[in-house]
C-alpha cells in the first residue's frame, strides 16, 4: 500500500467516527470537497460540515471500499454509501426529513494531495439512486407528465 492510499483509508477511518475536526485537519490549507451531486463545494472549516451532514442524516453510516486506484498524488475510491434515514438530510436544495430507508448508493471519489494532505475531494455520488431510495422521486413520472 502506498503512503497516499494510507491517507485517504484514514480519512475514510475518520469519517466513520463522525469526527469532522479530524476530516477537515486532513487537508491542506487552500484544500477543498466538492460534493458534485449536491452541487456545493466546501472550504475551511466548512470542509467538516460534509461528516456532520452525513453522521445527522445517517447516524449508522458506513463506507464500503470497493476499490482503491493510486497513481502519484492522485486517488480514486469506487465505493458504496450505506446507511438507514434516521436524520434529516441536509442539501443545498433543500432538507429531506428522515424517512427511515436505508441506502446503498454507489459512488467514486476522486482525490489530489499535496505534501501528504488532500489538495481536492471530488465526490460523485450517484445522487438519482440514493434520492430513489430514499423514495424521493416516487413523483418523478408526475413531474415529467407520465
Amino acid at each position: 500500500m502506498t503512503e497516499n492510499e494510507r491517507i485517504i483509508r484514514h480519512l475514510y477511518d475518520v469519517a466513520e467516527v463522525q469526527d469532522a475536526q479530524a476530516f477537515t485537519a486532513l487537508f491542506t490549507a487552500d484544500g477543498y470537497f466538492w460534493d458534485v451531486s449536491a452541487g456545493a463545494r466546501y472550504y475551511g472549516e466548512d470542509i467538516g460540515k460534509t461528516v456532520e451532514i452525513y453522521a445527522i442524516a445517517f447516524p449508522d453510516m458506513h463506507r464500503a471500499l470497493e476499490r482503491v486506484y493510486v497513481s502519484g498524488d492522485t486517488v480514486i475510491v469506487e465505493l458504496s454509501l450505506n446507511g438507514t434515514h434516521k436524520g434529516p438530510l441536509a442539501l443545498p436544495a433543500g432538507t429531506i426529513p428522515a424517512t427511515g430507508n436505508e441506502i446503498h448508493a454507489p459512488c467514486c471519489d476522486v482525490f489530489q494531495l499535496e505534501d501528504g494532505k488532500v489538495k481536492s475531494f471530488h465526490c460523485y455520488t450517484a445522487g438519482t439512486i440514493m434520492l430513489g431510495q430514499l423514495g424521493v422521486l416516487a413523483n418523478l413520472q408526475a413531474a415529467i407528465g407520465g
